[in-house]
């Protein structure tokens, strides 16, 4: 008798797709997936949807409705392993400018009748409203991080995504510090490394589009920065993007808010 595979199931919440797609996107590396896995539930790629309970759920997209967050409550519940993918999912998402504002006034500007529109006030990661069993970061992911994720479910060990910045993958890179050489406003120094450096290694600044790394120090940046001429609305924007809600980003874009 052989073993039945792992179910696994993918799920969307408030998000734009793109964490989905990069497991699309993994093209051969998704036939080994499919192989080891029983892709059960997954409506971005396949038609096929079946119930659960499911072995590994994979979540992209914060919570920003009353029915979103009653549907999480049904995804755990149904899931032996949750998993969140994507800033969105782990830290709320650019939606999360929502939480500083008023909610009521944007839908005012935005559509015709916004009485007809039922939203929560704030965009929540998935942690806020439910447990969940490991964080993948990234706007979008990266492809190789979740298949390393992935595999280390298969063979029940930790995953080895690490924690460091993404000036340390600069180094590895040989990349010059962009805010050392060309005074430019980087994010490189307080976010966690994932994107192999993607955006210095073509001569743009980090955005931190991965949300903070583990040791984070906020402030030294931005008093970096007020050197470097930046005004407290540019450090705002810096900190207040894909990971809006995220500790300690959230709090320092607070800090400089004018």
């Amino acid at each position: 008798m052989t073993n039945k595979k792992p179910k696994l199931a993918v799920w969307k919440f408030a998000s734009c797709d793109g964490c989905q797609l990069s497991l699309l996107d993994c093209e051969d590396e998704l036939l080994a997936v499919a192989d080891a896995v029983d892709i059960a539930y997954f409506p971005e790629g396949s038609s096929r949807m079946r119930e659960g309970p499911y072995d590994l759920s994979l979540v992209e997209g914060s919570i920003t409705t009353e029915h979103d967050r009653k549907r999480i409550l049904e995804v755990r519940a149904n899931s032996r392993v949750l998993i969140t993918i994507g800033a969105c999912a782990t830290a709320g998402g650019i939606q999360a400018l929502r939480n500083y504002a008023d909610v009521k006034e944007f839908a005012r500007a935005v559509y015709a009748s916004p009485e007809f529109i039922e939203t929560l006030d704030k965009s929540s990661p998935i942690k806020d409203v439910v447990r969940v069993d490991f964080e993948l970061r990234g706007c979008p992911i990266n492809k190789s991080q979740l298949l390393e994720v992935i595999s280390a479910f298969l063979n029940h060990r930790k995953a080895a995504i690490f924690s460091h910045s993404v000036c340390i993958e600069c180094k590895m890179r040989g990349n010059p510090c962009i805010m050392v050489t060309r005074g430019e406003f980087c994010a490189g120094g307080v976010t966690n490394a994932g994107c192999n450096a993607l955006c210095p290694t073509y001569d743009r600044a980090c955005f931190g589009c991965y949300g903070p790394n583990e040791t984070a120090n906020t402030t030294a940046l931005a008093h970096r920065l007020t050197e470097l001429g930046a005004s407290p609305i540019d450090i705002q924007r810096l900190f207040h993007t894909f990971n809006a809600a995220a500790e300690p980003f959230a709090s320092a874009g607070i800090k400089y808010a004018r």
